[in-house]
C-alpha cells in the first residue's frame, strides 16, 4: 500500500495541509461545494473539500478510509506538486494545463504523477454521494443503451474494467469521439491526457478500499456501483460543453 511522508517540504507547508484536511473532514454532510466548482477550477494546491462528511459514505466506505485517503494521500499529492513546480513555468498553470503539458514527458514524470493524482482524486470524490447508485435519468439511460446495448452491459463492462486493472490505477466512463466508452488507466494516468472527456471514475489503488475490503476489490467495486455513484454528476459532465 502506498504511503506518503512529508519529506522535502517545509514543516509549515505540511502543517497547513494537515490543518486543511482536518477542517474539511469535520465538515457537516449538508455543507457541499456546488458542482459548478469544477475540478479544473481548483488550483494545483487548493484541494477542494470533500462533498460530504467524513462518514458520509458509510457503510460502503468508512470514515477511516476517507480520512486516510483524502487527508494523507490526496493532500499529500498536492503538497508534493507545489514543491515540484515552485519556481518553474508550471507554477502559473492550472491543474489541467499541468497534466496536459507534462503527459508523456519523462523529464516531467514526477510533476505529471502528482498533478494527475490531484485531478483524479478530486474527480473521484465527486463521482460519489451518500445513498447513490440506482439508475441514471432517462437521457443518460438512453446513451447507455445506444453505446453499450443495455444499462446492465455498461455495468458489467465497468466492473470488469475496474476489477481487471493490474496493480494500481483507475476505471473510467468517458466520452470519446461522441461515444461512451470504458477505459482503464494505470497509476496516475488520466483520460484528460488523451483527449477524452471523463464522466465517472473508480479509484482502484489499494488505499481506496483496503481498510474496508482488504483484497476483495470486486466487492468494493460492486458497492461503488450499487450504492455510491452520483448519476447527477455523471449527467452534468456529459452535458458540459
Amino acid at each position: 500500500m502506498e504511503t506518503w511522508k512529508p519529506s522535502g517540504i517545509s514543516r509549515r507547508t505540511f502543517v497547513q495541509a494537515v490543518t486543511v484536511g482536518a477542517a474539511v473532514l469535520a465538515m457537516p454532510g449538508s455543507l457541499k461545494p456546488t458542482l459548478a466548482q469544477s475540478v479544473t477550477e481548483a488550483s494545483a494546491w487548493d484541494v477542494p473539500p470533500l462533498p460530504y462528511a467524513e462518514k458520509g459514505l458509510e457503510p460502503h466506505l468508512s470514515g477511516r478510509t476517507l480520512s486516510f485517503h483524502y487527508g494523507k494521500h490526496h493532500l499529500g499529492y498536492a503538497a508534493k506538486l507545489k514543491e515540484l513546480v515552485q519556481g518553474t513555468p508550471f507554477a502559473h498553470m492550472s491543474l489541467e494545463e499541468i497534466v496536459r503539458a507534462t503527459a508523456g514527458k519523462t523529464e516531467h514524470q514526477a510533476i505529471f504523477n502528482n498533478a494527475a493524482q490531484v485531478w483524479n482524486h478530486t474527480f473521484y470524490w465527486r463521482s460519489m454521494r451518500s445513498q447513490g447508485g440506482g439508475e441514471p435519468d432517462v437521457a443518460l439511460m438512453q446513451r447507455f443503451i445506444k453505446d453499450f446495448g443495455s444499462f446492465q452491459a455498461f455495468k458489467d463492462a465497468l466492473k470488469t474494467a475496474a476489477v481487471g486493472v493490474f496493480g494500481s490505477g483507475w476505471a473510467w466512463l468517458v466520452e470519446d469521439a461522441g461515444a461512451l466508452k470504458i477505459v482503464r488507466t494505470s497509476n496516475a494516468d488520466t483520460p484528460i491526457a488523451h483527449g477524452q472527456k471523463p464522466l465517472l471514475t473508480i479509484d482502484v489503488w489499494e488505499h481506496a478500499y483496503y481498510l474496508d475490503y482488504q483484497n476483495r476489490r470486486a466487492d468494493y467495486v460492486q458497492a461503488f456501483m450499487d450504492h455510491l455513484i452520483d448519476w447527477t454528476f455523471v449527467a452534468k459532465n456529459l452535458n458540459a460543453g
